[in-house]
């Protein structure tokens, strides 16, 4: 019996196979360069000019604002507000409760005895002093301490992530790597090297793309989020020929399973 092998010479053989061995090494170290992250970085030290920008107060947010001093009865009136609940969704559609001072979209706020108070584009700490000062001025504390805190500081992660979602900062300050690590992380269908992030200031929309891929993220203005910005990881091609073969295969799956049944029906009969 003749050999199909023996048409080729054994040279040939093994080239063809060392080929494909080769080609198959190189697609498997460019697919693992695209997977992690600053594939390119080695240990160094970055200056932190980038540090996270002062946001500021718009129309919407939710300000919680405590006031305290040596009088507590005093003070029990400034501090009633905080008390009122404004209503609020969350991802998964439930209404929750968040008590504070909501943001007209005058950009005022009623602040009990000193009245309506203009305050956006305030920071939370312009908005602090204002306030202390007043009080001071008006006499109508001694000594007042005021805390202001934006309850509503979150930004959204979709797309090729473990848990899209929408994420809350309590400390309002947050990094890209920790919104996407708090959504789960990019998949191993997500495009590292092409992460937009969508930034609305003064009314324009800015959209910016990222490559995590580089340890230029370390130094960019948009290593550090604003509250309300999204991010969004585009699938790969990975993903959507994943997808075609799902859409196509299920159907032709199906008819065998059909057409299968059909036969053995038949033969039972």
């Amino acid at each position: 019996m003749i050999k199909i092998f023996d048409f080729f010479p054994k040279r040939d053989f093994y080239g063809f196979f060392a080929v494909i061995g080769l080609l198959a090494l190189i697609s498997s170290c460019a697919a693992n360069k695209n997977t992690v992250y600053f594939s390119n970085q080695q240990d160094a030290i970055l200056e932190a000019n980038n540090l996270p920008s002062k946001n500021v107060i718009q129309a919407n947010d939710i300000l919680s604002i405590a006031v305290t001093s040596l009088n507590p009865a005093a003070t029990e009136v400034f501090n009633k507000p905080n008390n009122a609940y404004v209503s609020t969704s969350s991802v998964t559609g439930a209404n929750l409760q968040s008590p504070g001072y909501l943001v007209g979209e005058d950009g005022k706020i009623q602040f009990p005895v000193l009245g309506a108070m203009k305050i956006s584009g305030m920071t939370t700490a312009q908005l602090r002093e204002k306030i202390t000062a007043d009080l001071l001025s008006k006499k109508l504390l001694v000594d007042p301490i005021v805390i202001v805190r934006q309850l509503n500081f979150r930004v959204s992660v979709l797309g090729e992530v473990g848990h899209p979602s929408v994420v809350n900062v309590p400390n309002e300050k947050i990094s890209l790597l920790e919104a996407l690590g708090l959504a789960g992380d990019i998949t191993i269908y997500g495009r590292k090297e092409n992460v937009m992030v969508i930034r609305e200031e003064d009314g324009v929309k800015k959209i910016k793309r990222l490559n995590l891929n580089s340890s230029e993220i370390f130094t960019s203005d948009y290593y550090y989020l604003k509250s309300n910005d999204i991010v969004y990881v585009e699938a790969n091609k990975a993903k959507a020929a994943s997808s075609t073969r799902s859409s196509t295969l299920i159907p032709i799956l199906l008819s065998a399973l059909s057409f299968g049944a059909i036969i053995i029906d038949r033969i039972v009969r």
